[in-house]
């Protein structure tokens, strides 16, 4: 080894999954009722919340601080994402993919709503409204400040259809301009549809006012914010967190291990280089007990979730029915610090059931699996206001 150069940290896979799940809060005392203290510690903790639209269970934003800390007011998260301005201590941007992210991540993202005004960042069908559609654009944006916040069925040709690819000219222009950071999220409406507005009506103009970081300084930041969510991290995790560019994150990495904030790596059993953040614990043990959204960022990039658990998974929601090995929407169930099953469920509001389509046990889940499966299951239908619990069938995996 060349002198200087910074020793190789070698450790086993169960180190890593510990080390893992201490770095996203898992672990620590559930509160018997989580206040606005413990959401925002969560939410600096794992830096982000994904958004997603599908709500056969309870929308996935609210999820992840559930499965930390247990029961939670869900309108804690509603005033400090869409509340009054003076309440906000969350924006709307797209980070992993479209995200909650505490105000302070605000002035790292900008190199990404620069690259999108110049058509050079986001999805390639918007990018015609950097350059030659470009004034029809901005007629929104002197329409929104004009009449004030408005949701794409506001206007005359709005339309209300999900999917990015039966959007209007109106709704692809308005993602335009959020992408690029000329108008925000005000609120949510109705079916969850955006309602956008300037940022400077819904930002405070404390967050607005803080100085925009250069992208290499912004990139690094990004990663060590990264580093900091997953304790231990290949390169390509690394990255996918706040999804940086290949050559982006390749640099940022480099310079962290230089500055020692990221420490080489070895894991057991994994086939890349991985970097430890030098604040991370690093537990004898992990005692948790939760139930994971599919949108967790303990699991969401599926190759990690593997390498961590040896548990294979995939969300049924975006698969064909006849394909689908575990069920719509499947949750898995941590149990201390390994994943022992996973959960096909739904919310019957009109019932007041929470629905158990299926439950899948793997082979080596400890025998009181169930038994406590049993219990967070309660938990999560007290949680929704539900007035109890219906399975339908078990099964091992």
């Amino acid at each position: 080894m060349d002198q200087g150069s910074p020793a190789i940290i070698h450790m086993s896979s169960p180190q890593a999954r510990r080390i893992a799940l201490a770095a996203q809060g898992f672990g620590r005392p559930r509160s018997d009722r989580a206040d606005q203290g413990h959401l925002r510690r969560t939410l600096d903790r794992v830096a982000l919340h994904q958004i997603d639209s599908v709500n056969v269970l309870v929308r996935a934003h609210y999820l992840p601080a559930f499965s930390r800390l247990g029961a939670y007011d869900r309108t804690l998260i509603d005033r400090a994402a869409w509340g009054r301005k003076s309440e906000r201590r969350l924006f709307e941007y797209w980070a992993h993919e479209a995200s909650l992210l505490p105000l302070d991540l605000h002035p790292l993202l900008r190199w990404r709503m620069a690259r999108a005004e110049r058509g050079e960042a986001g999805w390639t069908g918007l990018r015609v409204f950097a350059t030659e559609r470009r004034a029809e654009a901005m007629a929104l944006v002197d329409r929104i400040r004009g009449d004030g916040p408005m949701a794409a069925a506001d206007f005359e040709d709005g339309r209300g259809r999900s999917g990015w690819w039966e959007w209007g000219d109106t709704k692809r222009s308005l993602e335009w301009l959020f992408w690029a950071g000329l108008i925000t999220t005000a609120t949510r409406r109705g079916s969850f549809a955006r309602v956008y507005d300037l940022p400077e009506r819904v930002i405070p103009a404390a967050i607005l006012a803080l100085p925009t970081p250069n992208e290499r300084d912004a990139h690094r930041a990004l990663i060590a914010r990264s580093a900091q969510a997953l304790g231990i991290a290949t390169g390509t995790d690394l990255r996918d967190y706040f999804r940086l560019g290949p050559d982006d994150a390749r640099v940022a990495i480099a310079a962290l291990v230089d500055d020692g904030v990221l420490l080489p790596a070895m894991v057991a059993g994994w086939l890349r280089p991985a970097y430890l953040h030098r604040d991370a614990r690093v537990p004898r043990r992990v005692e948790a007990q939760a139930l994971l959204a599919p949108f967790d960022p303990l699991i969401w990039e599926r190759a990690r979730t593997e390498r961590l658990f040896g548990f294979h998974y995939r969300i049924g929601i975006y698969t064909p029915a006849d394909k689908r090995t575990d069920g719509y929407y499947v949750l898995p169930f941590l149990l201390g610090d390994r994943l022992v099953a996973r959960v096909d469920l739904k919310n019957d509001r009109q019932g007041s059931r929470l629905i158990v389509q299926q439950t899948m046990f793997e082979d080596d889940a400890p025998a009181d699996t169930a038994e406590r499966l049993g219990h967070e299951l309660a938990a999560m239908a007290a949680w929704l206001g539900l007035e109890g619990v219906t399975a339908k069938t078990l099964s091992s995996s």
